[in-house]
């Protein structure tokens, strides 16, 4: 019926708005963005230094999910038009600084797994303070990768500190 289309077209316009990625969610793609990357290139130098297989497994379970993460927040920003930069600095928490991470790359075998582990404890509860920031988001792929970021990370959180107290 021809009233019919106006009403589908606006249904569809009020979706797409609840849906769009509000000023939260690009606040946190901008600071997720580089924080993931950090963990994806911790988890590249632990495929050569690290020596406890444990490590090196988790490693590669970290860098495979941050890695399309990356890529799927990349995509909001684009959506929402905005630069990956935020344009200022912004206190990313957890976040390692160069020193860190000079010394994580120089490290190598327990040394370099006690290292990781700290850090990546430390990056991980930063990862959660950050992802508060989209679980009450509206759009449901952002409130959903909150979530997933809580959830498998303060799982992987007690796990690296069951390693450390080995």
């Amino acid at each position: 019926t021809p009233q019919s289309t106006p009403t589908s077209a606006s249904a569809a316009t009020s979706s797409v708005a609840a849906e769009a990625h509000n000023q939260a969610d690009v606040m946190f793609a901008q600071m997720m963005i580089p924080h993931h990357q950090q963990a994806v290139d911790m988890g590249t130098l632990a495929e050569t230094r690290a020596s406890s297989p444990e490590v090196k497994e988790l490693a590669a379970k970290i860098k495979a999910e941050q890695a399309p993460e990356i890529e799927q927040m990349k995509s909001w920003l684009e959506q929402a038009g905005a630069s990956e930069d935020m344009g200022h600095d912004m206190g990313m928490g957890g976040m390692l600084t160069d020193e860190q991470m000079s010394a994580l790359a120089a490290a190598s075998g327990a040394e370099f797994d006690r290292l990781y582990l700290e850090g990546m404890i430390g990056h991980h509860e930063g990862a959660i303070h950050m992802a508060q920031m989209v679980i009450d988001s509206n759009n449901a792929e952002a409130k959903a990768l909150g979530e997933a970021i809580i959830s498998s990370q303060t799982e992987q959180i007690d796990y690296m500190k069951s390693l450390l107290n080995k």
